[in-house]
Formats: structure tokens, C-alpha cells, sequence
């Protein structure tokens, strides 16, 4: 049997490749410039080696009832490792994913084809151009992963944006996003102010480090009209490699407090990130 073999390819917005790896036999790393962006294991979907990905994973664990498909709309697809966790996890499940690169999009789904009947359908667009012609109240779960380069677009940070999310999630219907920010959290705090704008409940994942202000991180954001699942997220992600905290309530008002949302006339892409930031969770 041949040795799978590395895969370098310029894409869209610059160098993407795909990298085995030597302890596991269908499993890829794929990075784009560089920076690790996905992992994916072909063979265990359920498998996700990034902790920010196991965060979202968390989520759509918690999202509905246990087990139930879900109708999901995902902005950004990278290597596709939600939508393959979510298609293994919750058989049945519809699922649309916009991916903006291309050749990115190309790139994945000639090396790591989904599986047949997956109900997984990607298309290569602008996340939030896409958003706003997808039809309302026609997602159970909406998942934000969207980083051109190493910082998540402008556009999808506004209250403009916040609420096309909204028309798209039916009623109870859950939104996440992985964002990342450090001290003083000039871009979180105004993301916070801007999602909790339209949406009646927010909340925070992130290692307690990140939160303290200790160093730069991914952090998700949660945001719903019903009800968030706060204690099972808090016991999942309590139980990780790298343990993080839920913060909500009270102690996020605390957080965002004198922070104001963001219309599309200020919004501004999430802060570069420290040269060694970002790597495999």
C-alpha cells in the first residue's frame, strides 16, 4: 500500500496543504498559509484533534435533542471537519456549508471526499452574502468559522450580520462562532455588545487563561433566543485536554460592560494574532 504523500496547492488566498499524518492512517492536517486551519480523519469523523473544533463539536452536541438531525447552515468549511462530525454524529441531518476560497473548496473535496449520503452540500460563496438569500427560519444550528487569513472578515461582525443570522434560525434556533481576541479584548467585548443587540441569550466558551487576559485565543460565541445549553457545555468542555470555562449571566454582563455593537459602518476584522498564536490543539 502506497504512503499517503503531502499535497500542495495555491488556492484562492495562498498556500494550502495537506499533510498526513504518520499516527493515524486517513488523517489529514491541512494548512493554509502555514497555519494549521483544519484536521479531518476520514476514517473517525467523531475525532477532533483542535480544541477550539471540539468546542464547536461540543455545541453540536448540545444543540436539540441528543442524537436528532439538525438542519445547519455552516459559514466557512476549511477541511469540512464539523460538517463530517455533525453527519456522523446525527445521521440525517441537512446540512449547507459556504466556503469562500475556491480553490480551497476544490483542493478538500478532491483529496478528502465526503463519504456518499452524507447530506453535507457545500458551495463556494460569501458567507454572508449567502446568509442573506438563505431562506428564514431554515436552521436548527448556525456555525461561524470564517477567517480570511488569520482574522475573521469585518462583514461578519456587524449587527447588520448578527441579524441576518437571526432570519435564518428558526425560533430557539442556535448560533456559534469562533472568534479570537486577547487583552483588553477590544474586538470581543463589541461583539458581545453586538450579538446580545439582537439575540436574547449569550455566552462565552474559552479557556480561563484567554478570558484572564494571559494570552491570545479562540473563543466561541454563543448566542439563541431560547434557552443555552450552559450546564452540559460547561460539563463537556470541563472535561477537555484543555479544560474551558462557559461564561454567561451576570459575570459576561460584568465583561461587556461600556462595550457598544458594531454597526457595518465600524466594523472592523478581528486583531492579527502574535506571531506562534494559533497551532494544534
Amino acid at each position: 500500500m502506497n504512503e499517503p504523500i503531502p499535497v500542495t496547492r495555491t488556492v484562492d488566498w495562498g498556500t494550502a496543504k495537506l499533510m498526513p499524518d504518520v499516527d493515524r492512517e486517513r488523517a489529514w492536517l491541512l494548512t493554509v498559509n502555514g497555519a494549521p486551519q483544519s484536521y479531518v480523519d476520514l476514517d473517525d469523523p467523531t475525532y477532533i484533534e483542535f480544541e477550539y473544533a471540539r468546542r464547536l463539536a461540543h455545541v453540536v452536541d448540545c444543540a436539540g435533542e441528543p442524537g436528532a438531525p439538525l438542519d445547519a447552515l455552516h459559514l466557512g468549511g476549511g477541511a469540512l471537519t464539523l460538517p463530517r462530525y455533525l453527519a456522523a454524529t446525527r445521521p440525517g441531518s441537512r446540512q449547507d456549508v459556504v466556503e469562500a476560497d475556491r480553490g480551497l473548496l476544490a483542493l478538500v473535496t478532491e483529496h478528502l471526499p465526503l463519504p456518499d449520503g452524507s447530506g453535507i452540500r457545500v458551495h463556494a460563496a460569501d458567507a454572508r452574502a449567502w446568509a442573506e438569500q438563505a431562506p428564514a427560519d431554515s436552521a436548527d444550528l448556525l456555525l461561524a468559522d470564517v477567517f480570511g487569513g488569520s482574522r475573521v472578515p469585518a462583514h461578519l461582525t456587524s449587527v447588520e450580520y448578527a441579524r441576518t443570522a437571526e432570519r435564518v434560525l428558526r425560533p430557539g434556533g442556535l448560533y456559534a462562532a469562533n472568534l479570537a481576541d486577547g487583552a483588553p479584548f477590544d474586538f470581543l467585548r463589541p461583539q458581545l455588545a453586538t450579538f446580545r443587540a439582537v439575540f436574547e441569550q449569550v455566552a462565552l466558551v474559552a479557556e480561563p487563561s484567554v478570558l484572564r487576559g494571559r494570552r491570545f485565543g479562540n473563543v466561541v460565541l454563543l448566542a439563541s433566543h431560547g434557552p443555552l445549553p450552559i450546564a452540559r457545555l460547561a460539563r463537556l468542555t470541563a472535561g477537555d485536554a484543555f479544560p474551558a470555562r462557559v461564561e454567561h449571566g451576570d459575570a459576561l454582563r460584568r465583561f461587556t460592560r461600556g462595550a457598544r455593537p458594531v454597526p457595518d459602518s465600524e466594523a472592523q476584522p478581528s486583531p492579527e494574532p502574535p506571531e506562534g498564536a494559533f497551532g494544534i490543539g
